[in-house]
């Protein structure tokens, strides 16, 4: 598909997905081939090389108990391990992308049992998905919500989206990385704001603060959301995987060693098919067909 292409508004059947239950690594990676069955807490489609994961717990707002979190993992790192699929968007309902985290799985927990039965753990591995993610956010995105969010690429949110860390109003605090990612997303000053206040910002002021890349009015977010995916995954994939490493380093070097880096990861990208693609098809004034390799 090239870069112009529309999301196409028809969704591929729904595949058969691996098990809640299905064995992890210490990252929360598939530490084998996924079982077959059905998952319970989401919904998973490929649009053409998009593939696409719904959050669907209605009832509790979406809420991230440990079953989600593990199939939502689980079909990451089979949509990651899909040569057919060069992007990935996670969605939620009109009404909440997800409002928070289960406080009924959590309430009666103990510190040792959560030592124990490390509940947020299986999400240490979303960082290590190699291919692009994208959160389309509708509604609330509070709590894990919030956090799942930002543990996305990037943001793109409706015009009625509301984001916060209310933790605080719980006695707890976030734990999903909220006290990390939010203040490299939006400074000190905001994130301390939303975190010890536990008020919540609206999409407008999201967008702002650098949280959310776009707004867009909600009865265009999923169609918005898919067509950034499908231009995503219509380009070189190597150097697309590349650019991701890239810019995800930025958070954890100096600025010398970032700059290393991205140098190698360009020269690197002198070695796909899809450099010389793109670059004789620049010269040839004509559409790239990229191979992905």
């Amino acid at each position: 598909m090239s870069a112009t292409t529309k999301a196409p508004p028809v969704s591929a059947p729904a595949q058969q997905a691996p098990r809640s239950d299905q064995p992890t690594t210490a990252e929360g990676r598939p530490s084998q081939a996924p079982l077959p069955g059905l998952y319970e807490t989401i919904l998973v489609e490929r649009r053409e090389r998009v593939g696409l994961i719904t959050l669907n717990r209605p009832k509790s707002l979406n809420a991230l108990n440990t079953t989600m979190s593990r199939e939502v993992m689980t079909a990451l790192c089979a949509f990651d391990a899909d040569a057919n699929v060069g992007a990935v968007v996670i969605a939620g309902s009109p009404r909440a992308f997800a409002a928070g985290a289960d406080i009924a799985e959590m309430a009666d927990k103990t510190f040792a049992g959560l030592q124990a039965d490390d509940v947020f753990a299986a999400w240490q591995g979303m960082p290590a998905i190699a291919k692009p993610i994208v959160a389309a956010v509708s509604g609330y995105a509070l709590g894990g919500g919030c956090e799942l969010a930002m543990m996305c690429d990037f943001i793109i949110a409706a015009d009625d989206a509301h984001f916060g860390q209310p933790e605080i109003k719980l006695g707890i605090l976030p734990g999903i990385g909220g006290t990390q990612r939010l203040t490299r997303s939006v400074g000190k000053a905001l994130a301390m704001d939303l975190i010890l206040t536990g008020r919540s910002i609206d999409a407008a002021e999201a967008k702002a603060a650098g949280l959310v890349a776009r707004v867009v009015p909600a009865a265009e977010l999923l169609q918005t959301a898919l067509e950034a995916a499908h231009t995503i995954a219509g380009y070189n994939a190597p150097a697309v995987r590349m650019a991701k490493e890239a810019v995800g380093r930025a958070h954890e070097v100096s600025l010398a060693e970032g700059l290393l880096h991205e140098r190698r990861l360009f020269q690197a990208a002198f070695a796909t098919d899809g450099q010389k693609e793109g670059m004789h098809a620049f010269l040839g004034k004509r559409a790239p067909v990229f191979r992905h390799r």
